[in-house]
């Protein structure tokens, strides 16, 4: 669980709260206060996702993007600033425990939808995105070949 807080800026148009990412997680479920500034990317553009007190956000992280074997993709997103109202949240990560192996259902698996991912545990991917690689919509991909190139050295 993480409480986020961001003060008001003066620039807000030159400040990111935090900047473009994916979650490693498998969920992230966010519980944002009335002032905004959560923005999700689809469609090629940034979308701004109006707050709503009475109910939570839920992306989707990249463990769950593998359990699902990218039938479910992560979610990119980032928080603004503003130069007026200080904007909080508070965020709940969902992880696999640490010893569990992230693998998708053989059901997922087929001729059609190979395999996309390798196993991989908990750990790993977050000693990856937290000392190599900052999250983004390629951080799977990178993990994999990073996995691959650890295991073979």
């Amino acid at each position: 669980m993480r409480l986020n807080y961001y003060p008001p800026c003066q620039k807000p148009d030159l400040t990111l709260g935090t900047g473009p990412h994916c979650d490693p997680t498998s969920l992230t479920i966010l519980h944002q206060d009335d002032v905004g500034g959560l923005e999700v990317y689809y469609d090629e553009k940034w979308h701004s996702i109006h707050p709503n007190t009475d109910a939570f956000v839920v992306n989707i992280g990249d463990t769950f993007m593998a359990l699902s074997n990218g039938i479910y993709k992560s979610c990119l997103h980032r928080a603004v600033v503003n130069n007026r109202t200080p904007r909080k949240s508070l965020a709940f990560f969902l992880c696999p425990k640490k010893d569990k192996v992230v693998s998708p259902p053989n059901g997922l698996i087929d001729t059609d939808n190979p395999r996309m991912y390798p196993d991989f545990t908990w750990p790993a991917l977050l000693e990856f995105t937290q000392k190599h690689y900052r999250a983004d919509m390629k951080t799977l991909h990178a993990f994999a070949n990073w996995l691959q190139h650890k295991n073979t050295t």
